[in-house]
């Protein structure tokens, strides 16, 4: 340990500007499906992340090679038997562009299909547990009251599925759940799984994908695109990550066909932190966080199916 702090303190803002450092990143990896995947779905200009230039790659690289060379003997031990403890890394294919849906998903998508293939749909609901709970009908998460309450008139289909991510709503709308109606609405809010495998902007390009997509199947529709809602506590990194998603997808609203609505603040109190009556795992909304919800969009949907 005393070996890396070391490092840490040796020209460590010259590491910073030169080098990735990565521990091996296992999650960033599709879930497996049968036959050949399926390339990345395309990506709105607005929400495009840069990438590195060949040259500024080997400029890392040469840059990351000086550095490690002039580190002493006991810390440069450490580099050469676990390269990949500090390397140059580019990015690869964005794997939250790439349409994938998770193996025990395909009951809920199978499911969906047959909604989709009935018709008479006005509106359409899409993103993942916390969209998927507006059907809980018992529990403290129970959204089903909140949502009879203020949409029970409206002719919805819930396309949430718990756990799913952006890869998964784009396999989802490609393989039949973007077919067979034609809403006027959509409410997507779609991401928040994708913080355990992808960077922050990673994920705001696969948001940007979901709504090209929905743009694709559903022409004549109106998005309401709802920003990520806060989780956790007001110093876990994935507030800031979270923060820096919506202010990349903000972008994608232009006020014609997409409106983006960014909700999160009237979850917290003062101090920035989730009372448990809001949600009660710091993630899930409770009924009463269905209630906050359901009370901000109320209108906003209106306005769309007008």
């Amino acid at each position: 340990m005393q070996a890396i702090n070391n490092v840490t303190r040796f020209k460590f803002k010259y590491l910073l500007l030169t080098t990735v450092v990565m521990a091996a990143w296992l999650g960033n990896s599709a879930l497996a499906q049968p036959g050949r995947q399926p390339p990345p779905a395309p990506v709105p200009d607005e929400v495009i992340m840069p990438r590195p230039t060949a040259i500024e790659v080997e400029q890392a690289r040469t840059s990351l090679a000086t550095f490690i060379a002039g580190l002493d003997t006991a810390n440069k031990r450490i580099f050469d038997a676990y390269p990949y403890l500090l390397e140059v890394r580019p990015l690869g294919i964005n794997t939250a562009l790439v349409p994938n849906l998770a193996p025990n998903f395909a009951a809920k998508h199978a499911a969906n299909l047959e909604v989709a293939k009935a018709g008479d749909i006005d509106v359409l609901f899409m993103g993942d547990s916390i969209t998927d709970w507006w059907r809980n009908e018992t529990g403290n998460m129970a959204g089903k009251p909140v949502f009879d309450k203020y949409f029970g008139t409206m002719k919805v289909a819930n396309f949430g599925i718990a756990g799913d991510t952006t890869q998964g709503v784009l396999f989802r709308l490609q393989n039949g759940e973007g077919q067979g109606f034609t809403p006027k609405a959509v409410m997507l809010m779609i991401g928040t799984n994708n913080t355990r495998t992808h960077r922050p902007a990673e994920i705001a390009e696969g948001v940007g994908a979901v709504i090209l997509e929905l743009q694709k199947d559903f022409p004549a529709a109106k998005i309401l695109l709802v920003g990520i809602f806060p989780r956790s506590t007001p110093d876990d990194p994935l507030r800031a990550q979270i923060a820096e998603i919506n202010s990349i997808i903000a972008r994608l609203g232009d006020n014609q066909r997409v409106f983006f609505k960014d909700i999160g603040a009237i979850f917290l109190d003062a101090d920035g932190k989730i009372a448990p009556e809001i949600m009660s795992d710091g993630l899930h909304p409770t009924t009463q966080g269905y209630e906050l919800w359901a009370e901000a969009i109320e209108q906003p949907l209106a306005d769309l199916l007008k």
